[in-house]
C-alpha cells in the first residue's frame, strides 16, 4: 500500500507514517485483543449481564474474530458459572478465559468450566495490599505462588494480573513477578493501569523494561480515569506488548476500560496494524451491549456515537455536497460502513446554512427562489432554537408547506 494513510475506506495523517515516527515503533508480529466485557466491564455501577446476555454478547464478539474472551469470574455466582461453561460448550472461534483471585480454588472453578486459560488476580502496590486487603507483600507473593502453580498443574494457560500495577515502587513490582515466574508459574503478565492513572511515555518505558527482564508475553490493562487509556494501551503495544484487553464501548469500572473499537481502529487505520477484527461488527455489537445494560451511549461517542454522521453546519454540508461524489473522505476520517454504522445523513437545526435547505428541498423533489429558501432557513433556525434541538421532518414539511403554499 503506497499509502497506507488514504484508501477508499479511511483517510488519516500521512504524518504517522513519517520515517522518524515509525522507527519508535516496536509492535509485535501479532497482536491479541482480548474482552474483558463480560468480566470487568459489568463491574460498571449498575450493569447486570444474565447468563442468556453474557451468551449473546460472546457469540457476538466471537461473530467480529475477537481472539480471547474473558467470559467472566466463576466464583461471582451459579449464574456466571453456568454461562462461562454455555459459552464454552458453543465452541466458539474465540479462545475463552475466565478470571480469578489468587486462590487455588478459583482455579478448580475455572477448570471445572472448560475454559483454555485463567486470569488470575493480586494486588502489586505495597500500599493497596495493606490498606485495602490488610495483609502484606509476603502474602501476595505466597498466594501468587501457590495459585499460579495451581494453574499450571490444571493445564491452564496462566495470566499473572497485577493489580494496581502502576501505583506500585518499579522495583518491588519487578521483583514480586520475578518471584513468581521463577517460583510459581507464568505463561504471560499483564501490565494493570488499575486506576488510570499513568501515561503513554511512562507504560512504554515500563514495558521496555519488563521484556529486558522477562520472557513471557506481557498484556496490557489500562482504565480511563484521565481519558488515557487508548493511548497507555497503544503506547504498551508499541514497546511489544502483545495483547490488550478492552471491552465493547468503554464500559467498565468508573470511567471505564479501554474501549474495544477505539483501540482497533487507531491500530487499523493509524498504525497500519490490522489485527484481523472484523470492524464492520463494532456499531451492532456496541448496540447490543447497550441494550443489554440498559444505558445509552454519548452521542458524539468515537466510532460508535449515533450523532458522527450527521451534519448540521451549513459550511460542512457544502463541503459535503461538494466533495461526496469525488473525495467522500474529506469530511470523515473513515467510511461509515467501516464499522458498521449509518452513513452521512444532513440534518436541519440552528447551525443549518442555504445547502442543508438545498439537501432537504432535492430529497423531495421540491424547488424554492432564492427568497423562499432564505425564508425557509430562518424558520428553521427559529424552530430548533424554540425546540432547542434538530428539526424533525414532519416540522419541515410544516414551513416548506406554509412558505412554497402548496
Amino acid at each position: 500500500m503506497s499509502q497506507p494513510w488514504k484508501t477508499d475506506k479511511w483517510f488519516t495523517s500521512p504524518w504517522n507514517y513519517l520515517p522518524e515516527v515509525r522507527e519508535t515503533l516496536n509492535f509485535p508480529d501479532k497482536i491479541k485483543i482480548h474482552d474483558v466485557t463480560l468480566r470487568d466491564g459489568e463491574q460498571q455501577t449498575g450493569i447486570v449481564f444474565r447468563r442468556a446476555e453474557k451468551v449473546a454478547i460472546a457469540k457476538k464478539l466471537a461473530a467480529a474474530g475477537v481472539h480471547r474472551i474473558e467470559a467472566g469470574m466463576p466464583a461471582v455466582s451459579a449464574d456466571d458459572e453456568a454461562a462461562i461453561k454455555e459459552i464454552v460448550s458453543l465452541g466458539l472461534s474465540s479462545e475463552i478465559f475466565s478470571f480469578a483471585r489468587c486462590m487455588p480454588a478459583d482455579v478448580k472453578l475455572a477448570l471445572d468450566c472448560g475454559v483454555k486459560g485463567i486470569i488470575t488476580e493480586i494486588p502489586s502496590s505495597d500500599h493497596i495490599i495493606k490498606n485495602a486487603y490488610g495483609k502484606s507483600m509476603e502474602w501476595a507473593i505466597k498466594s501468587s505462588i501457590e495459585t499460579t502453580l495451581a494453574a499450571k498443574e490444571a493445564g491452564l494457560y496462566t495470566v499473572f494480573f497485577t493489580i494496581d500495577s502502576t501505583r506500585s515502587d518499579l522495583d518491588r513490582y519487578m521483583d514480586l513477578v520475578e518471584k513468581v515466574a521463577t517460583e510459581g508459574h507464568m505463561d504471560a503478565m499483564t501490565l494493570a493501569d488499575s486506576f488510570g492513572g499513568c501515561t503513554p511515555q511512562a507504560i512504554g518505558a515500563v514495558v521496555r523494561k519488563l521484556r529486558a527482564r522477562f520472557k513471557q508475553p506481557i498484556e496490557i490493562h489500562c482504565h480511563e480515569d484521565f481519558g488515557l487509556g487508548v493511548a497507555n494501551t497503544i503506547a504498551a503495544l508499541a514497546n511489544g506488548a502483545s495483547v490488550a484487553h478492552v471491552t465493547v464501548s468503554a464500559i467498565g469500572e468508573r470511567a471505564g476500560n479501554v474501549p474495544l473499537e477505539d483501540t482497533v481502529l487507531a491500530l487499523r487505520l493509524l498504525y497500519g496494524i490490522d489485527t484481523g477484527i472484523r470492524t464492520e461488527e463494532f456499531y451492532s455489537l456496541s448496540k447490543l451491549v447497550q441494550e443489554l445494560c440498559g444505558f445509552s451511549l454519548p452521542p458524539n461517542r468515537p466510532i460508535v456515537g449515533d450523532s458522527l454522521y450527521h451534519i448540521e453546519s451549513g459550511i460542512v454540508t457544502m463541503f459535503h455536497r461538494r466533495c461526496k461524489d469525488v473525495e467522500p473522505m474529506e469530511y470523515v476520517p473513515f467510511a461509515a460502513d467501516l464499522v458498521g454504522r449509518p452513513g452521512i445523513d444532513i440534518v436541519l437545526g440552528k447551525g443549518s446554512g442555504l445547502a442543508n435547505i438545498e439537501e432537504h428541498l432535492e430529497r423531495r423533489g421540491k424547488t424554492a427562489t432564492a427568497e423562499q429558501t432564505n425564508d425557509i432557513l430562518a424558520r428553521v433556525k427559529q424552530t430548533s432554537i424554540q425546540k432547542k434541538g434538530l428539526l424533525t421532518d414532519a416540522e419541515f414539511d410544516g414551513i416548506l408547506a406554509a412558505v412554497l403554499k402548496g
